[in-house]
């Protein structure tokens, strides 16, 4: 019996059906950059060789007598394919199953839209963590041998990037050939062949992997080998070489880099394809020594907004890499990106201990500080790329004023708002135009900018010229409500609570004019909000006469105490809701009001009834809510219609 015949059988494996999406998009459509794939299976075997140092230091004999962890890049013309091997971890057979087959990211259904509606796509790959995938666009076949450190058994992956793939035990030539790690074996189409030229290669590992910590060295060509003379110089040509510099550029002096140096590390580390709108490179020495290098991307990230919202610095000790999850950085600096390559930390150092660590404490808010410092000074010397930065990252950036109570003032500081006066607003700019006799920092919340600019809230600052900051990210309405203050200014809601601009004057003296000769005709303020109570009965907490409003007939705002309206609405979605009725607020120059004060006064109690309920029903809607019955408001609005036709 042959060992063919004592192999486990080969088996067939559907993709995931996510993976199968992915594939289809990948093999059929054409992208104007595909050197990704090279880049991404580098990356891969470097996590490989970077895995298994780590598990060295508990187990030594994982290394056993091949401890020169290498990337290996072989072309063969004659046979059409490219390989990529390492000897680093390796996979066992679930794992290929596991790695190869699924693809376990929350980022994966947003990846396969915007790469089905990109006219390129290949920008997006590394973004969404599924490189390996990428080597289908130039492959129309891949296999994948791999073994495991320290197993003793090595398996094939096989799959044309069609619905499935199979495995298989190694036959005993690939299983020697493969004692430990990872060789993939690509099948190039036609048009791709390209890939075999050594001159590519090597213009894509500089370009992309140069500062890979391992070496890779690019093997000479089979095909070709054979048809070289045997002598001197020809053994010299087919000796493996390698390609990149092999260095780990944070260490190095910032006087030795040049910005594209920094631009390609932030590529390699980052599986980047933009520039970095920020790079912060220096070394600590003294109690604690180590070295940083963080970039803030300039392009949006897939999973900013993953509900983990874990940090992504990559954390080395003297230059072994230890883990991605060490908290180097608060979550609301997670987009983030880089290495810290500590010479203090212990190499055995695990996850448990990396939370309760001093030394990582200590560095996690030195880190923090400098990087705060550092976007500091780019929003005033490069207001512009900080802008994009901001832009960017800011929703996240505002999480730390709710998380952080002690950077609140530096987050206070960075933040940049869309107001009544304009974008890109400063607290500081806010501040110094404040009007006179106004004492606070007046914002409104809401999801949709737009509908803000014309909530009718705001109408009585416009009058006076107060600015207001319009804020629309989600976690606006937590880090308001914490009754914070900017220089002295607290903040104030104008959804919540009372509001008073009667010391603020007047921005237009004519308007002035008009509101006092209004004020002679305004109604009975107490026979009308009696009247709209007894209609609206426990609908509304309380119903009051508006600061607020000068043209507008309604608004709702919340009580002084609980949550603003646009927190409430966010509990609301989550079952949190307090359950507490807001407030109707009344504009008693309005023709509106003026009726129902008329309709009362002559008994119609009906009639104002459903004037009563139209404000609340209007001032719901103005708010981005439906009415609590829409049918009874539809009805309530042609009785009202068919009235003021027929009269």
């Amino acid at each position: 019996m042959t060992d063919t015949d004592t192999r486990t059988p080969r088996e067939a494996h559907a993709f995931q059906a996510e993976v199968a999406e992915l594939l289809h998009l990948m093999v059929h459509a054409v992208y104007s950059e595909t050197d990704v794939f090279l880049r991404e299976l580098i990356s891969n075997a470097s996590d490989a060789c970077d895995r298994l140092r780590y598990e060295a230091i508990a187990r030594p004999e994982l290394l056993a007598d091949d401890s020169a962890l290498t990337i290996r890049l072989r072309p063969d013309t004659a046979a059409g394919t490219l390989t990529v091997s390492d000897n680093g971890i390796g996979m066992d057979r679930q794992e290929l199953i596991d790695n190869l087959g699924t693809i376990a990211r929350s980022g994966t259904r947003a990846f396969i839209g915007k790469l089905a509606a990109a006219k390129d796509g290949s920008g997006l790959i590394g973004q969404f963590g599924v490189g390996f995938y990428a080597a289908f666009m130039v492959a129309d076949r891949i296999e994948v041998t791999s073994r495991r450190a320290g197993a003793a058994e090595a398996w094939v992956w096989r799959s044309t990037g069609a619905q499935g793939f199979e495995i298989e035990a190694a036959d005993a030539a690939r299983a020697d050939r493969v004692r430990r790690g990872t060789e993939i074996v690509l099948h190039l189409k036609e048009d791709a062949r390209k890939y075999l030229g050594a001159h590519e290669i090597e213009r894509i590992v500089h370009a992309y992997s140069d500062h890979i910590q391992f070496p890779i060295m690019l093997e000479a060509d089979p095909g070709k080998v054979a048809d070289t003379p045997d002598d001197e110089a020809a053994t010299s040509d087919v000796a493996p070489r390698q390609v990149n510099t092999a260095s780990a550029v944070w260490q190095r002096a910032k006087s030795e880099l040049k910005p594209e140096d920094y631009t390609q590390a932030y590529r390699s580390i980052c599986g980047a394809f933009d520039e970095p709108a920020m790079t912060l490179h220096y070394r600590v020495e003294g109690r604690q020594s180590y070295a940083v290098l963080l970039f803030v991307p300039s392009g949006s990230l897939f999973d900013l907004f993953d509900p983990a919202r874990k940090s992504h610095l990559k954390l080395y000790v003297r230059r072994v890499y230890i883990t991605d999850d060490a908290s180097l950085l608060p979550s609301w600096l997670r987009f983030v990106r880089g290495v810290v390559d500590s010479e203090d930390l212990p190499l055995n150092i695990s996850r448990e201990m990396l939370q309760n660590n001093p030394q990582v404490a200590a560095m996690r808010k030195a880190i923090t500080g400098r990087v705060l410092a550092e976007l500091e000074t780019l929003s005033t010397k490069e207001p512009e790329r900080f802008a994009t930065v901001w832009e960017q990252f800011g929703a996240v950036i505002k999480e730390g004023l709710y998380e952080e109570p002690e950077r609140r003032e530096a987050i206070l500081g960075l933040a940049r708002f869309t107001s009544t006066a304009g974008s890109g607003r400063s607290l500081a700019q806010y501040v110094a135009d404040l009007r006179e006799n106004q004492t606070e920092i007046y914002y409104l919340v809401g999801e949709d900018i737009d509908r803000l600019k014309a909530n009718p809230k705001l109408e009585a600052a416009r009058a006076r010229g107060i600015e207001v900051l319009l804020l629309t990210d989600p976690v606006d309405a937590l880090w308001t409500s914490l009754r914070l203050d900017f220089q002295g200014k607290g903040f104030k809601s104008l959804s919540q609570g009372e509001v008073d601009f009667s010391l603020v004057p007047l921005a237009d003296t004519a308007t002035s004019a008009t509101d006092e000769k209004a004020d002679d005709a305004a109604v009975d303020e107490v026979a009308v909000i009696a009247a709209v109570k007894l209609a609206l009965g426990d609908k509304v907490s309380d119903v009051k006469a508006s600061q607020r409003l000068t043209d507008s007939a309604a608004c709702l705002v919340a009580g002084g105490f609980g949550p603003d309206r646009e927190l409430e609405r966010l509990l609301a979605k989550q079952n949190r809701a307090s359950g507490l009725k807001p407030v109707l607020e009344l504009n008693m120059r309005h023709a509106l009001v003026g009726v129902i004060a008329r309709e009362s006064a002559a008994g119609h109690a009906d009639e104002a009834a459903d004037l009563a309920l139209l404000l609340l029903e209007q001032a719901q809607i103005l708010d981005g809510e439906l009415p609590d019955d829409p049918a009874a408001f539809a009805r309530r609005l042609e009785r009202l219609v068919v009235r003021g036709v027929a009269r």
